[in-house]
């Protein structure tokens, strides 16, 4: 069952989880944190000892690379992206990844979380994975393989084809990218800087899939100021600013739209954090959905609900700010879909039936796109991501580095009929 590729991917992958390369969203600075540098400088070491050309920190921090074409090949200039940061929603320091080699079908333990487990029975595809071989965390961290996995991968695939120059392949320009797990590791620049006709990310989960739609997003802000007064003199004076932002968490539909009511193309409102004091309240919101109706409408529904809130208590100040974070791939990727269909035919190369859905989320490639680089998105076999029961499977990872190898020569295919 096991691969030419499985030694190298586990390897990378536990190489690469130990690392911590969590970004933050309330860091100003770029990258959000310096230890995702950590990162990015070793990818920059391993790809220059590998051969690849071109190898540079660019001024947004992105790790770019290129595997030249063979020689006499012509064929349009592929990229391939993974992210180095790690989900900031649960704790990524002292990653201690673990391998269950030949998984026997059974309940995962974890040795840090007695009490945890991984259950097949409550994750139905890990009973699929019979004799494979998974890697989790120890189970007070996460793994990281968002995306360290998608990262392993491309290395990979990039050793592969600069050791074996009888591939025929066109020119592949990599990037690693940080801070995608905070909406910020795609700037303007990068289109012009990976210089590619179209591009993969490598941030998928189940094996086969390939997602050319994502949710359209926007941030929310909601600032509330009230009138702050000892509370022993407070009585007709007081206006309680926690008061007033838990009046805006009631008001809105927090039995429908939101993430844990809604499911497939269902989008939601999602209160993310509430900070503050009596005095002053700020508020973060997330609001997605898959139809730009939908999210400006969703937009609409959190400023009515503010006005109202603050209707009630004209002394009170209540402001709020939605801002633009990326938009569904599918708007630019259904114009032209030759990026899907070489694709698709590559995981159908790899022994598998594709399975295109549309991501409950974004990706790099959902704002690369948008940026003006046709770029959908692939399966790198990661599972129950963000959290302490995150797994993946070798064996998956080393399908994922198949499509990325189908991917390279069948572009070949499209420079010849160009």
């Amino acid at each position: 069952m096991r691969t030419e590729f499985d030694t190298e991917l586990e390897d990378r992958l536990v190489r690469y989880a130990v690392i911590d390369s969590q970004s933050d969203a309330h860091s100003p600075t770029v990258p959000s944190t310096q230890i995702q540098l950590n990162m990015s400088r070793l990818l920059m070491e391993e790809l220059t000892a590998m051969g690849a050309q071109d190898v540079t920190l660019s001024q947004d921090s992105v790790v770019l690379a290129t595997i030249p074409a063979t020689d006499g090949v012509s064929a349009p200039v592929m990229g391939w992206l993974a992210h180095v940061d790690t989900a900031p929603q649960f704790n990524a320091s002292g990653v201690k990844p673990v391998v269950h080699r030949g998984y026997n079908g059974g309940d995962i333990t974890f040795a840090d979380a007695p009490d945890l487990r991984l259950s097949p029975e409550e994750y139905p595809f890990l009973a699929e994975k019979v004799g494979e071989d998974i890697i989790t965390a120890s189970g007070t961290t996460l793994l990281g393989a968002d995306d360290k996995a998608g990262v392993a991968v491309v290395m990979t695939a990039a050793r592969h084809l600069l050791e074996n120059p009888d591939i025929a392949h066109g020119k592949i320009r990599l990037a690693f990218v940080p801070d995608e797990e905070i909406g910020r590791g795609v700037t303007p620049n990068l289109p012009a800087d990976l210089a590619a006709d179209f591009a993969y990310t490598f941030d998928g989960s189940m094996p086969g899939v390939v997602e050319y739609e994502s949710f359209s997003a926007d941030a929310g802000v909601v600032k509330i100021t009230g009138v702050s007064i000892h509370p022993g003199w407070a009585k007709d004076e007081l206006v309680n600013a926690l008061h007033l932002g838990a009046k805006v968490l009631m008001t809105l539909p927090h039995v429908t739209m939101t993430p844990e009511t809604t499911e497939d193309r269902e989008g939601f409102i999602h209160a993310v954090s509430m900070t503050g004091s009596a005095a002053e309240v700020e508020m973060h919101f997330i609001l997605r959905d898959f139809e730009m109706e939908g999210l400006e409408a969703k937009g609409a529904l959190l400023r009515q609900v503010c006005d109202t809130v603050a209707a009630t208590e004209p002394r009170a100040r209540i402001t709020c700010d939605i801002t633009h974070q990326y938009r569904n791939m599918r708007y630019w990727l259904e114009k032209d879909m030759t990026p899907v269909d070489l694709a698709t035919a590559a995981v159908r190369k790899a022994g598998m039936e594709p399975v295109s859905g549309a991501i409950r989320g974004g990706t790099d490639g959902s704002r690369l796109t948008e940026f003006g680089t046709p770029c959908p998105n692939i399966f790198c076999g990661m599972q129950n991501v963000h959290g302490p029961l995150e797994w993946v499977s070798v064996q998956d990872m080393a399908k994922a580095t198949h499509v990325a190898l189908n991917l390279a020569t069948g572009a070949v295919e499209l420079g010849a009929s160009a």
